[in-house]
């Protein structure tokens, strides 16, 4: 690979970095083909990219100043076979795949991975994959504003039960009286 297809690369790799809500690095050693190409498939569907990394292309990448010391200490830590995952959807759901996949697979291990500029390690990788998905956090935020709501319509509601109870049982007592 010569001086211009490196650059080549080294701008495409900085153009993703840059879109990219994560990019999660993993360590393949050992992975076979087949099984790579199923992580692919299963991380398109969450809008996420698998590229295998050029650990000199991707520090030539982060090299200029747009990127945060963060990205530039990851980039300089990074060594042997490394795959990365951009992923420009939801990144939980890029996560979720990336640490079941790591579950499943022992020649397949996470590292540290970047999440915009800043750097995240293996644990704060498993804690994004365990939390639940977006859908569920907009069903339980939606469910705890409305209780307060539904609540309160709840202690309206009583007042007039309470006088409706209060009634029906003037009634049965007046014609309990009149038989």
């Amino acid at each position: 690979m010569n001086r211009t297809d490196k650059a080549e690369l080294a701008s495409a790799l900085k153009d993703k970095f840059g879109k990219a809500k994560v990019a999660l690095f993993a360590d393949y050693k050992g992975l076979t083909a087949t099984q790579a190409d199923d992580l692919r498939r299963q991380l398109r569907t969450h809008q996420a990219e698998v590229v295998v990394l050029k650990n000199n292309v991707a520090r030539l990448a982060v090299k200029e100043n747009e990127f945060s010391t963060d990205v530039k200490g990851l980039m300089d830590t990074v060594v042997g076979p490394t795959l990365v995952t951009f992923a420009y959807g939801d990144l939980a759901a890029a996560a979720k795949v990336m640490h079941k996949f790591a579950q499943d697979n022992e020649a397949f291990s996470l590292k540290d991975s970047l999440m915009g500029q800043k750097r995240i390690d293996v644990q704060s990788i498993e804690a994004l994959a365990t939390l639940p998905s977006r859908e569920v956090l907009l069903g339980k935020l939606l469910g705890t504003l409305n209780a307060p709501v539904t609540n309160f319509v709840g202690v309206l509601a009583a007042v007039p039960r309470s006088l409706v109870t209060v009634l029906s049982a003037i009634e049965k007592k007046k014609a309990e009286s009149q038989a």
